[in-house]
């Protein structure tokens, strides 16, 4: 038997894994709820392959996968999906993700693409990967806050963590009509019309401190 490690936080898509494994070769060690466990999981139980939900608490499937890349693990890991934006995608296939597998459908593919990825192939369909490659020709997801200055792009952040346009302010050492002429610019520049849409796109889009 092959042992198989699975993250996922929704308990139904877990249970719906472990059926399509049940009559396989592959043996589901251990399934966990969140990123940081399936971390803890994969240096404590040694699985022969690991599947990771993209979204879940914690670490997110995609940046498991780059911890383990990180401190040298290869070992196969496959990606389960309901849909991946570009950010996600480019990520992935940079850590070098053996396999994507999107939940719909999960049960006709899941079973072909563990046999291709412990074989040493890429299981990735060839949409996603093109995407992947458009995205890596154009410089990787684009990142709408690239046009910002450097000030602007600090606004963008005490914004995303909640401050009022005064703590900013004194935050900066300017005045607050100062910031309030920034934010104008910046969201013509990126597209916004509001504090609360410029706050939900810089906590997307810049690294958090």
């Amino acid at each position: 038997m092959i042992s198989v490690l699975l993250a996922d936080d929704h308990s139904f898509i877990r249970a719906g894994i472990e059926a399509i494994l049940r009559h396989s070769r592959y043996e589901l060690i251990a399934t966990v709820n969140d990123g940081n466990e399936a971390l803890e999981a994969v240096a404590r139980l040694d699985p022969a392959v690991c599947i990771f939900d993209v979204r879940m608490p914690g670490k997110t499937g995609v940046e498991v996968l780059e911890a383990m890349r990180a401190r040298g693990d290869t070992r196969p890991v496959v990606l389960l999906t309901a849909e991946l934006d570009d950010r996600a995608l480019y990520a992935a296939v940079r850590a070098g993700v053996n396999g994507i597998v999107l939940k719909n459908g999960a049960e006709d593919a899941l079973i072909e693409c563990l046999e291709n990825v412990l074989g040493g192939s890429r299981s990735i369909d060839q949409e996603l990967l093109e995407r992947a490659l458009d995205l890596s020709m154009s410089g990787g997801a684009h990142d709408p806050l690239s046009k910002l200055a450097p000030r602007e792009r600090q606004i963008s952040e005490l914004v995303a963590q909640g401050m009022r346009n005064r703590e900013i302010a004194e935050r900066l050492s300017m005045s607050e009509g100062t910031v309030k002429v920034y934010l104008h610019g910046i969201y013509q520049k990126v597209g916004v019309e509001n504090r609360t849409a410029l706050a939900l796109l810089a906590r997307d889009n810049l690294p958090t401190r």
